[in-house]
């Protein structure tokens, strides 16, 4: 009896296997034919059919189209349904939570934001930006919320890959911040937490500039700095999951304080908040014009000023240096420039960046690398952490669910009460 129960299970993951498989290649490349699949994949065609109509009767695989094919009968395509389920993503920024819904084509629904005006922002006010934003999308969109297949949250630090998602974020002044505990007693949606670069990472990687590389690092430049290393196409994250923190990095010793506490980080010369203490310093304590950070940031790169155009030189130069450092120690066959200010200043001086690693990098891995911009803008983060709960799905080969799950309604979640916490 027990090998035969073990042969069942045997049976059953490798069935769930091959699904995985399956599903995983028509999500990132749909639509596909099931003679494609069978290609890619190198299952028979008999499995990939079989697989491909239990899926496409649970509704998440749906016929989109045919194409012609050699001398034979049309080929049916094959995508994920976008309306099987729906996706949320957040972005908990320096400056401002964002909140977004997607289909299962990535097609972006609904939109929330919420400003943050601490440097270091209280946990429970974040959750609560978080859970209303969430119960807010909901709402715009019009799904039912048994329809939203998980809630992907975003944040800086380190996050502990424990049920309650402890974060660490000595920037933000967080120690030990169960996020994920806080937000499960505020919803019955999946929770799924993640550092901010690795999510950046991870859209660029499926959607974006980094598809199709083995070896790449995703660089996030916004008020902070962050780095999501890929290699051999799987993403690195060191022993407890705080690999990548590029931005803390030493740039110039005993240089600038940095808002970690350590002096000389990158992050103190090229984060957009030392970028602007940089230039206010520079301008005889006059600050860049602007209501927040990232129109002051703006402004700062239309300003006209010697003043400006000198501190933003220096900026490409200390970028540049530490794009450099990221060269030479993971040999990546392409980095990914993106973040909100890394955007910027890229969309400007992507050649005098590129310049300045040349200048700072050994010659033989420059010369492998290229550096590009991310391709999926300044929301990508979110996007990135909507795909975590879509990871968790194409790693089961799908859960199957009643359709008429993802039928319209205008009842949002409600936020609840929930476990409070304290910042360091």
């Amino acid at each position: 009896m027990a090998d035969m129960d073990a042969r069942r299970t045997t049976v059953r993951d490798m069935r769930r296997a091959n699904r995985s498989v399956l599903l995983t290649r028509i999500w990132l490349d749909g639509p596909l034919s099931r003679h494609e699949l069978g290609q890619s994949t190198a299952l028979s065609l008999a499995s990939v059919s079989n697989l491909v109509g239990e899926m496409i009767g649970e509704g998440i695989v749906e016929e989109a189209g045919s194409v012609e094919s050699d001398g034979g009968r049309p080929r049916v395509l094959l995508r994920v349904a976008p309306g099987y389920g729906y996706l949320v993503g957040a972005d908990v920024g320096e400056t401002r939570v964002q909140v977004e819904l997607f289909d299962l084509a990535m097609t972006a629904l609904a939109k929330a934001e919420y400003p943050i005006a601490a440097a270091e922002p209280d946990p429970d006010q974040v959750a609560d930006h978080l859970l209303h934003g969430l119960a807010a999308v909901v709402e715009q969109a019009g799904v039912d919320p048994a329809a939203v297949l998980g809630f992907g949250v975003a944040v800086s630090g380190t996050v502990e890959r424990t049920a309650d998602a402890v974060v660490h974020a000595q920037t933000l002044g967080w120690d030990g911040v169960p996020l994920g505990a806080m937000l499960r007693a505020g919803t019955d949606i999946p929770v799924h937490i993640d550092n901010g670069a690795k999510t950046l990472g991870q859209a660029e990687m499926w959607f974006g500039a980094g598809r199709g590389a083995r070896h790449a690092v995703i660089a996030l430049v916004g008020s902070g700095i962050g780095a999501s290393v890929v290699a051999d196409g799987v993403g690195y994250r060191g022993a407890h999951s705080s690999a990548g923190e590029w931005g803390h990095t030493t740039i110039v010793y005993g240089g600038r304080r940095c808002r970690c506490g350590n002096l000389g980080c990158l992050e103190a010369y090229v984060g957009a908040e030392g970028v602007l203490e940089r230039f206010r310093q520079a301008n005889r304590g006059r600050p860049a014009t602007g209501g927040d950070e990232e129109s002051a940031f703006g402004e700062l790169l239309r300003s006209p000023t010697r003043t400006a155009a000198k501190v933003l030189d220096e900026t490409v130069g200390y970028l540049g240096a530490g794009v450099a450092t990221l060269v030479n120690l993971f040999n990546p066959e392409r980095v990914v420039l993106g973040g909100w200010a890394g955007l910027a200043l890229g969309e400007r001086y992507l050649p005098q960046i590129r310049e300045a690693t040349a200048r700072h990098a050994l010659r033989q891995p420059y010369a492998q690398t290229s550096i590009e911009l991310c391709q999926l803008g300044p929301d990508a983060v979110a996007m990135g952490a909507a795909t975590l709960p879509m990871a968790r799905l194409l790693r089961d080969g799908g859960v199957p669910r009643d359709p008429a799950a993802a039928r319209v309604t205008t009842a949002p979640p409600r936020p609840t009460r929930r476990p409070r916490s304290r910042a360091r």
